[in-house]
């Protein structure tokens, strides 16, 4: 079984706290995200996000980060940290409300996916799993090797992303990766009105653009603000651990509980996908085995669910 760190480690404060987060009024501007400018007959105002996550408007003036610093500070990452994600594929039961969570902040389209769930079965003979699949933000990523322009890149704390105000579409990094973790934004996007003046925010990758490429993120926004990613809260079987392999800390998104990485990988047979690519992935798997629960076809949403959770929806 996996140790737990401290007792009181199922605290969001003291998540946030193993994030470098401080809360309160008076980290609330030097951690500010820029989100979007208008012009007053006195002075530019902007909307800014507070470390609380709330948005706020103030005079330009009085924001201690501009555009340029909030990009840089996107490429440099949050300092000491190395993130990483376990995906418990025993636990899996197809709800998608990763998806459908990941598709709302990244204000992608329905047939977009960052994360996506797939029907796996390894052979005939065998059953069948579900594996959610994101980004592997790898410690040895062959897609930034191949872009032209430094559109993407690996920050210091693992993460993986894209600048969108440098990519040109040219696709290299999508046929450089193994896992085909990327996608292409082919048509223009479905932006509201709110969204059309909002300022880019490469953490986020929003607002997103045609002929540019997009990906999961591992919510980067998210983690600046020391919270889980989206897909990680919006999991409600207890799918996914995200933390701190520098810290060997992981919490569950469903509970909570925090315990070792190590001894959550060495207790469940943990794996990464395909090892012998070098490629050093920072998402992790823990097999299918042990499920409680049995699978059939929901002819309505045409796709497999436990059938516990379509006796509940029916």
């Amino acid at each position: 079984m996996s140790k737990k760190i401290t007792p009181g480690a199922t605290s969001r404060r003291n998540f946030l706290k193993r994030f470098g987060v401080t809360l309160g009024a008076a980290g609330a501007v030097t951690s500010l995200g820029l989100l979007s400018a208008c012009t007053t007959d006195d002075e530019e105002m902007i909307s800014v996000m507070t470390t609380d996550g709330k948005v706020v408007q103030m005079k330009r003036s009085e924001a201690k980060v501009d555009l340029k610093e909030a990009q840089e500070r996107g490429r440099e990452g949050i300092a000491g940290k190395k993130f990483v994600m376990v995906i418990d594929l025993a636990k899996c039961k197809n709800d998608r409300k990763c998806m459908t969570a990941c598709q709302g902040a990244h204000h992608l389209k329905p047939e977009q996916h960052h994360i996506n769930v797939l029907q796996m079965q390894n052979n005939e003979r065998s059953g069948f799993y579900f594996q959610p699949k994101p980004c592997m933000h790898c410690d040895n990523p062959p897609c930034t090797k191949v872009c032209p322009v430094d559109a993407t890149f690996k920050r210091k704390d693992g993460v993986v992303l894209i600048d969108n105000e440098r990519c040109i579409g040219c696709r290299f990094c999508i046929a450089a990766c193994p896992y085909s973790a990327r996608i292409f934004n082919w048509s223009e996007p479905d932006h509201s009105q709110d969204q059309e003046n909002q300022t880019y925010d490469i953490e986020l990758n929003v607002p997103q653009k045609k002929g540019t490429i997009s990906k999961c993120l591992f919510s980067a926004d998210q983690l600046r603000i020391g919270k889980l990613p989206y897909c990680v809260s919006a999991c409600e079987n207890g799918v996914y651990w995200f933390g701190d392999a520098n810290e060997d800390a992981v919490t569950n998104g469903t509970s909570m509980e925090t315990v070792r990485l190590s001894s959550l990988l060495d207790d469940n047979g943990g794996y990464t996908l395909l090892p012998e690519l070098g490629t050093k992935p920072s998402v992790y798997y823990l097999p299918p085995k042990g499920r409680l629960f049995k699978y059939e076809y929901d002819e309505e949403k045409d796709n497999w669910m436990d059938s516990q959770t379509k006796e509940e929806k029916a």
